[in-house]
């Protein structure tokens, strides 16, 4: 699989072992008991949503999300998407989701509520258009990493043609699991999509806890990598960490419009808080139309919730916590459009673990429980399992065979205490008892 998403997915041993994958198998909940989906986005309370809202939902401006599919049809979605392309090979169109991930992300960025007499999921920039392009993540098979990288360089292309402003990339691929060939050429590509004003937002990955290794397109130069934060604005333990880390967004306790039986699920992980800071650029684009690229990403950062400790950014967090409402309210100079406001790289990332720089750049993931994997939010039904999935943040996992799924059992069962056992140490982004969104 190769995408570093919201969903938790099972997968073969040996990818999981490479990538760092997380298997979990906790009975979720019902989300709501009042049959309204958008009482339990917690996020949009937390973001003020109904404040921006006032100013800016994202009217005019076109996320294009590059993902596994997207059912368009989904009543929260319907009217939101553009016509797409599919570059994945595989049968079904783009309209075709057999995981859901594209679904969710689309929500997230630009779900109207409009299922359930106005109360289904709302995405942050709820008048955003959303440019659906399908590549082939490890729904149908194994994934070649060239194969991965490539669709991927494809779709950005085809988004920069099309004149889309952000560019949403909820994916990723171990470092050590691609070519420095591929690599380069992708890296290009984004180089190239930068230089034409297009923003490209992307995971940074979800193996924090399992080797933190590089994942690509989120550590690759022009690219504005995302990891999530909890309602406790800390890093959550499953976000990797390191200067790919651009910025934060909220990312545990996720609602969105899914493919599964209800239509709802719940979800987590930096592909949900990359959706979340590709709708806030949309947001702010849609107000400031003669804006570059550079100037909504530096109002992002220079709006950001920054952390406690003092410094200008860290490795878990990047330059803060995405704070759209504070950048809508009062966005502050902008600066020069043709400057980017983060320090070029020289260089393509390496394949090794992004570790740490020093303990005053960054710290340990703070303590939680095991976060669940997404699951159907069967509103005022019993609970229900969990689906079972591809792991979110690894780096081109394989579909699991009927063979292994018992050996898996006791991996997910140490997986499970591990989670359980988290580190202390992340900080939050604002002193405690404050309001993190607000200034």
């Amino acid at each position: 699989m190769g995408r570093t998403n919201t969903r938790v997915r099972w997968q073969m041993l040996a990818a999981a072992l490479l990538a760092g994958a997380a298997l979990v198998g906790a009975v979720e909940t019902p989300a709501v008991a009042d049959g309204s989906i958008r009482a339990d986005q917690w996020h949009l309370d937390a973001m003020h949503a109904s404040e921006m809202w006032k100013i800016s939902k994202g009217d005019g401006i076109t996320v294009a999300v590059i993902d596994g599919g997207f059912k368009m049809d989904h009543p929260d979605l319907v009217g939101q998407f553009l016509p797409g392309m599919d570059f994945s090979g595989s049968p079904g169109g783009v309209g075709f989701d057999p995981e859901g991930h594209g679904t969710q992300m689309a929500s997230l960025i630009a779900g109207s509520g409009k299922a359930k007499g106005g109360n289904g999921a709302y995405g942050l920039a709820p008048g955003v258009k959303i440019l659906p392009l399908k590549i082939s993540n490890g729904t149908d098979g194994a994934l070649v990493s060239a194969d991965f990288i490539g669709q991927i360089g494809q779709a950005i292309t085809y988004a920069v043609e099309q004149g889309v402003k952000v560019i949403n990339i909820s994916q990723g691929i171990s470092a050590v699991r691609t070519s420095p060939s591929d690599v380069a050429k992708l890296n290009s590509i984004i180089a190239m999509a930068r230089a034409k004003g297009s923003l490209i937002v992307s995971s940074v990955g979800n193996s924090a806890q399992s080797g933190n290794l590089v994942e690509y397109p989120g550590a690759l130069p022009n690219v504005v990598g995302v990891g999530a934060v909890g309602r406790d604005v800390i890093a959550t333990a499953e976000s990797q960490q390191g200067p790919q880390v651009i910025l934060a967004a909220p990312g545990v306790d996720m609602i969105e419009a899914c493919t599964g039986p209800t239509g709802y699920c719940k979800s987590h992980g930096t592909s949900d808080s990359t959706a979340l800071v590709s709708a806030s650029a949309a947001l702010i684009w849609s107000i400031h139309r003669d804006w570059s690229a550079n100037q909504v990403l530096r109002v992002l950062i220079n709006t950001a919730g920054k952390p406690t400790d003092g410094s200008v950014r860290n490795n878990d967090v990047g330059y803060g916590v995405v704070r759209p409402r504070v950048a809508l309210a009062d966005p502050g100079d902008p600066g020069p459009a043709d400057v980017s406001p983060v320090p070029a790289a020289e260089t393509v990332p390496s394949a090794s673990p992004s570790a740490p720089a020093s303990p005053s750049a960054t710290s340990a993931p703070s303590p939680s429980s095991a976060v669940p994997s997404p699951s159907d939010v069967a509103v005022g039904a019993p609970p229900v399992e969990p689906r079972a999935e591809k792991s979110s943040g690894s780096g081109g996992a394989l579909p699991v065979v009927a063979g292994v799924v018992g050996g898996l059992v006791l991996v997910a069962g140490v997986v499970f205490v591990v989670l359980r056992r988290r580190k202390a140490g992340g900080r939050p982004v604002v002193p405690p008892g404050e309001d993190p969104y607000v200034r």
